[in-house]
């Protein structure tokens, strides 16, 4: 590369190869409970299902600040996201590419913490409180099975890692 330094030849070759190389979708939601263990979940209005609370990260976030904002986005709940529990890789599937999904401990919820959430953003038509059993048949199966293992997660310490192909 003519008229370039060492060091920005070197720049500019990285940077094109970086360029190339493939990108993946992050998902971040966050397992936020009440001190019953009832678990949050969202009605988001662009899907079938109810959700964890969380979303997309978005260019250069970082998964756990992605939970975060996407919490106080969709609720007003400011938190400081705990441990990961839950890391999957989820392969292509219909328009969508590969993506990475993560979920975090939002740890318990207290009564006036639970008393100050409120459905903002328009994504978001509800969102309620309910026991386990009731969390999972109102989510998504691959979901509720991702809420199974977070919860396991939550007593063994470990986190647990997934590959599901497409």
């Amino acid at each position: 590369m003519a008229g370039l330094t060492d060091d920005e030849a070197r720049f500019a070759y990285l940077a094109e190869g970086n360029a190339k190389q493939a990108r993946k979708r992050v998902a971040a939601d966050v397992l936020l409970r009440d001190e019953s263990g009832r678990i949050l979940l969202v009605n988001p209005t662009y899907k079938e299902h109810w959700d964890l609370p969380g979303g997309m990260a978005e260019s250069n976030e970082p998964p756990r600040k992605a939970a975060e904002r996407e919490l106080v986005e969709e609720l007003g709940v400011t938190i400081t996201a705990g441990r990961l529990l839950v890391l999957d890789w989820v392969g292509a599937h219909g328009p969508w590419d590969d993506q990475l999904v993560f979920i975090f401990d939002g740890g318990t919820l207290t009564g006036d913490q639970l008393a100050n959430v409120r459905a903002i953003d328009p994504e978001v038509s509800e969102f309620a409180m309910f026991e386990p059993e009731e969390a999972s048949r109102r989510l998504r199966p691959d979901m509720a099975q991702r809420l199974s293992r977070a919860q396991q997660a939550l007593s063994s310490g470990a986190v647990d890692y997934s590959e599901v192909p497409s």
